[in-house]
């Protein structure tokens, strides 16, 4: 066991509005192997906040948390040596820090959701190997999807707002010519009952050189046009291994009410709504990872919601030290569960 010291990201400082060390030491408690728990501690470093932990020296490891800037080896008491991290995105990191538009989760934040959804999967009980089927059922632009790519998974996605989907198969078709990736990526419409629901974006992408040691030869992604409430009907017998989403906070983020123009700027009846379905999409030993403003629904009510749809939920030690706040009207927290 090495002592260790990891700088938080700045950006992530930003909008955890100085909450980053803490959320960083819940994340390396949940999904670094062979930490020890007690020894995390945020610790003041030439003025800024870091995070002191002992673990085995896993560069790889290290490299895949979502929210370190620079990570150390303590020598000694006043001497650090910086660890070289190796790649651990299997696409360039543009494909997620590119895209800036009103309402976008911060991508850091999105890397987050995703390392706690591939830390609490149950493989075993999957029995599935090679990459995960992500869903976002609130995808907005593609974010979380392209954030499972990075780590190699396939994303897939549903999205009320037909121009995000559009906007977001711009951005990828400029992106894979650019980055000349083989690939195939079409916009086709989508109709049901006679009615035309929109235009459903389709990816498949073959990553540039040796790939992941878990990722297969090419990724897919798609998403579909439709209200979060109707994910199971839209994606059919289709299941997947992880659901991440980011919730309506109230404020820029809203859900289409089913039957309406209207916008749901409450994340508690959506949730009531969608968590069943959402459930059922899931297949068993998979993960949910839902973020949520708590000043609209207190984390009690939504952990109460996800246990009665068949998803048990981490409650206790790190995952309860999640919660941070984004700004005066928004104190964000992540309830993580697995599907029974």
């Amino acid at each position: 066991m090495i002592d260790h010291l990891v700088l938080p990201a700045p950006s992530t400082n930003r909008v955890y509005a100085g909450s980053a060390a803490e959320v960083l030491g819940a994340e390396l408690e949940v999904v670094l192997p062979g930490i020890d728990p007690t020894s995390i501690a945020v610790t003041e470093v030439g003025g800024v906040d870091h995070v002191a932990l002992r673990a085995p020296t896993d560069a790889a490891a290290l490299a895949r948390v979502s929210g370190i800037w620079m990570a150390y080896e303590r020598v000694a008491p006043d001497l650090l040596r910086p660890l070289t991290r190796p790649r651990a995105d299997l696409l360039d990191e543009d494909l997620i820090t590119i895209p800036r538009y009103q309402g976008k989760t911060n991508e850091q934040f999105t890397r987050l959701m995703v390392n706690l959804a591939m830390a609490t999967v149950d493989h075993d009980q999957l029995g599935r190997g090679g990459p995960l089927d992500v869903l976002d059922p609130m995808c907005g632009r593609g974010t979380t999807i392209s954030c499972a790519w990075l780590a190699g998974h396939n994303g897939f996605g549903v999205e009320s707002d037909q121009s995000a989907i559009e906007a977001h198969a711009t951005f990828l078709r400029t992106w894979l010519r650019r980055k000349r990736l083989k690939h195939k990526l079409t916009v086709n419409p989508v109709r049901r009952d006679g009615k035309n629901l929109g235009k459903r974006l389709d990816v498949t992408l073959t990553p540039p050189g040796p790939t992941l040691p878990d990722a297969s030869a090419s990724l897919t992604g798609a998403i579909m046009p439709g209200d979060a409430r109707d994910s199971l009907v839209l994606w059919g017998k289709r299941r997947f291994d992880a659901i991440v989403t980011d919730t309506p906070y109230g404020v820029v983020h809203g859900s289409r009410r089913a039957g309406s123009g209207s916008r749901d700027r409450s994340a508690a009846g959506l949730l009531a709504d969608a968590v069943p379905q959402w459930a059922d999409q899931l297949r068993p030993g998979g993960a949910m990872v839902i973020a949520w403003n708590t000043l609209g629904l207190a984390r009690a009510d939504l952990v109460s919601i996800m246990d009665d749809a068949g998803v048990t939920v981490h409650d206790t030690g790190p995952w309860r030290r999640f919660a941070h706040r984004v700004d005066s009207s928004i104190h964000r927290d992540l309830a993580v569960g697995l599907r029974r």
